[in-house]
């Protein structure tokens, strides 16, 4: 008979585990570093209206701020994947940026930033993109349909008991993966921007009227665009009517600007503006979020979490993470582990989503197939308390949200899964068939075997 302690090891063995925690405490990389920003003091650094003024816009920024640290190959990939591909204009805050290649000695800058994770996909440049397909001959500008289903101007209304506000089409920061590449930023040489055509109060006065009107919603995602790019005054207004509306049990605010921009989260008049809105919820009863978007663990900074503790010390409920599921940027198991722990250990953010990266025009360098998002699902369970495992979920063309393994069907060699809905959308509600047909999704070419590859290219 084999003794129990030959089979298992005396002596915990964590390298025999395919993740390993390790506790790693939070650092706000060293801005001086940067040529262009060796004078900046922490004051400067910690205040919102700096970091606005001095966001990277173009390239000629970039070179003032970077001096001699990159090489001119970077600006050339970066000014022909910006005339030719990119679907979103430049915008980097200092502090993001700030993230990239943070322990990189001088000499090899230019290749750290070229294989920075942040870097790929805030300040994405040519040779990232798939030279073969860059975009899915299915990919659209609005991939999700969302303005289809506005109700009133920016009101999706895509969930039976959910809405999404768009109040704004700016952000303080552009992510080049941006789902609503239509409608947010400003216009590039491949996309011409779809525009907001209200005033704002007028969009807002027609959202909360809808809202009175339509009392089977009760859960409101406040969006754009970003919240942290409405001014404090006029947000504030609208949360406090929206608190108005008896039928309104949930309000979410979504800001990718706290991990981008803290900053702004951590300025006084903001912070005493959320107290009375979180006072005004919690009197009310209505469960109060704030939901950003991080999509790796550089980004997670000692700044970042003092505005999550921030948020939550004058009564938010959660703040919680939707982040994206990227290659090159987070696509492996121990990178979203290291994101998780990083967000809940340290930040008190609570890993919530992994959204698959999303079907618009020349994204797809960043998007994943569902087998591989299945297996990363996999992977990452066990690890974390339940309740801070994220889900990794596929938002379907016009039907939403789902747990990757819900697919009902899947054709692996061409990449083609099926998805059945249990809700009509508000423009399928005279569909008799809305609840029965299987609606197609589509893995990227690129991780199809030859047969679907050669498949694709014929259907081209």
């Amino acid at each position: 008979m084999t003794a129990l302690h030959d089979v298992v090891p005396a002596v915990p063995r964590p390298d025999l585990q395919p993740y390993t925690y390790v506790r790693r405490e939070l650092i706000e990389p060293d801005w001086r570093r940067f040529p262009g920003w060796r004078q900046v003091t922490d004051a400067q650094w910690r205040d919102a209206q700096w970091q606005r003024v001095n966001c990277v816009k173009n390239v000629k920024q970039l070179r003032t701020v970077m001096g001699d640290l990159l090489d001119e190959r970077f600006y050339d990939e970066l000014a022909a994947d910006q005339a030719d591909l990119a679907t979103m204009s430049m915008l980097v805050p200092p502090q993001m940026l700030n993230t990239m290649a943070p322990h990189a000695a001088p000499q090899d800058f230019t290749d750290a930033f070229f294989a920075d994770p942040v870097r790929r996909y805030m300040i994405p440049v040519r040779s990232d993109r798939d030279p073969r397909w860059p975009s899915h001959p299915h990919s659209s500008r609005d991939s999700l349909h969302e303005a289809e289903m506005w109700v009133v101007e920016g009101l999706t209304h895509r969930y039976p008991t959910k809405v999404l506000a768009e109040l704004v089409s700016t952000c303080p920061q552009y992510c080049g993966h941006c789902t609503r590449m239509d409608l947010v930023g400003n216009s590039t040489p491949q996309v011409q921007k779809h525009k907001l055509l209200l005033k704002p109060v007028d969009r807002q006065d027609q959202m909360i009227d809808y809202l009175k009107r339509t009392p089977g919603v009760r859960d409101v995602v406040v969006s754009g665009g970003d919240v942290a790019n409405v001014p404090w005054p006029q947000l504030e207004s609208f949360l406090m009517r929206l608190l108005d509306v008896e039928t309104v049990r949930d309000v979410r605010l979504a800001t990718k600007a706290l991990a981008g921009l803290p900053q702004h989260w951590l300025q006084p008049r903001v912070v005493e503006g959320m107290e009375r809105v979180a006072r005004t919820a919690h009197r009310r009863g209505v469960n109060l979020a704030i939901h950003t978007h991080v999509n790796h663990a550089q980004s997670v900074t000692p700044l970042v979490a003092e505005a999550a503790r921030t948020a939550l010390d004058v009564g938010v409920r959660d703040v919680r993470n939707q982040g994206v599921l990227m290659k090159g940027v987070n696509a492996t198991p121990d990178d979203l582990l290291d994101l998780c722990f990083a967000l809940q250990g340290e930040a008190n953010i609570l890993p919530y989503y992994f959204y698959m990266c999303d079907m618009i025009p020349n994204a797809e360098h960043w998007r994943v197939a569902v087998w591989e998002a299945q297996e990363l699902q996999h992977a990452i369970m066990g690890y974390l308390p339940g309740y801070a495992t994220p889900r990794i979920v596929c938002d379907v063309p016009y039907v939403g949200k789902r747990w990757v393994h819900q697919v009902a069907e899947y054709d692996r060699e061409l990449g083609i899964s099926y998805w059945t809905k249990n809700y009509r959308t508000g423009i399928e509600l005279a569909d008799p068939d809305a609840l029965d047909r299987r609606y197609p999704y589509y893995d990227p070419i690129s991780t199809l075997g030859e047969a679907g590859r050669d498949w694709w290219a014929n259907q081209a």
